[in-house]
């Protein structure tokens, strides 16, 4: 099998679902000791901005926008038609299943537990990361799936483009049926500090590293250097989350149940509707995989960050991102038995 850029999935990926029950039990535990001055962490803002999270989740994105190599675009042509299908299925369809799932279960079938308050906040959360297909982990899902690195790395960078351009209309359109009235400064102002800027540096640093040190060096010295920072980044975002919203979660516990429900029927139906429209389209196995994981999986950093800087620390939207990180690693993992499962010529 081919590797994609030296990616594997090690030790502490592999359990990230522990870590971030680790780290929700620990948050809680700091918000009941140290409320008084959590509070005061939380208030530490620019703009609606939490100015610690801002800096651990722009920590978080860097380390990925820095593996984007915008050349790849030019060997898009081999692969129009699983690049269409990715494209299609993420921008076209991914954001609105997402949408309908949450509203079907959080503002119809689960009407008798959550307050109308409740299920917008949570079906906001559902369509930010509905909005954000995968960046990064799904180079991982998709070296252990056997999939081709090369399509993995282009399609990757074509999302990485049209974020730029879509993100903003889809979750302003999507937010506004909710009734949400969304301050298209904030929301602009998100997407340029969590998405333009990491992606420019991290393309700039790319170029030059690559060009000082050599491709070789950068792949196996420098990213594997650089990729604890991302997971020490955001298991310390995911600690102070829950530090701030422990008290709500310790009385109404089963919410977090409720919000994985939807997100994982959601995660599961992108992957099956990809991968059979792969098929029919008579995608090799190596693109249909990857294509079929980058729109199951999302760019839950990005999400966490939208839903803290549009909402606040506190609010159900946050939460209902952060339940996202918390499903994602098993899921997926099973998503790759299953593609190795039926894995076709």
């Amino acid at each position: 099998m081919e590797k994609n850029n030296g990616q594997e999935i090690g030790a502490f990926e592999k359990y990230l679902t522990l870590w971030v029950l680790l780290c929700i039990a620990g948050g809680i535990l700091a918000g009941e000791l140290a409320g008084v001055h959590m509070e005061r962490v939380a208030a530490w803002e620019i703009n609606h901005v939490n100015i610690p999270v801002a800096i651990l989740i722009w920590l978080m994105i860097f380390p990925m926008m820095v593996q984007i190599d915008f050349t790849s675009l030019k060997k898009a042509g081999g692969n129009v038609k699983g690049l269409g299908l990715t494209v299609a299925v993420n921008w076209l369809i991914k954001p609105f299943t997402m949408a309908l799932f949450a509203w079907i279960f959080f503002d119809n079938l689960y009407s008798a537990w959550l307050t109308p308050e409740e299920a917008d906040q949570y079906i906001a959360g559902a369509i930010l990361l509905g909005a954000a297909p995968c960046t990064a982990m799904v180079f991982v899902w998709s070296y252990l799936s056997g999939g081709d690195p090369h399509y993995t790395l282009v399609q990757v960078s074509a999302n990485d483009l049209i974020l730029l351009v879509a993100f903003i209309p889809i979750v302003r359109w999507l937010l506004g049926i909710t009734d949400f009235a969304i301050p298209y400064d904030v929301l602009t102002t998100s997407v340029v500090v969590f998405v333009v800027i990491p992606l420019v540096a991290g393309y700039l640093t790319n170029r030059y590293l690559i060009k000082a040190r050599g491709l070789d060096w950068f792949n196996h010295s420098f990213l594997p250097k650089l990729k604890p920072v991302s997971m020490i980044a955001l298991l310390t975002t995911l600690i102070l989350l829950f530090a701030f919203q422990g008290r709500q979660i310790l009385a109404q516990p089963m919410h977090i149940l409720l919000i994985a429900i939807p997100l994982t029927i959601q995660t599961y139906f992108i992957f099956f509707l990809t991968w059979f429209a792969g098929k029919y389209m008579k995608l090799p196995y190596r693109t249909c995989a990857p294509s079929a994981m980058i729109g199951a999986s999302n760019f839950f950093e990005l999400a966490v960050a939208v839903a803290i800087a549009l909402f606040g620390l506190h609010s159900g939207a946050a939460l209902a991102t952060v339940v996202g990180v918390l499903i994602e690693v098993p899921v997926m993992l099973s998503l790759v038995q299953i593609a190795n499962r039926w894995k076709y010529q």
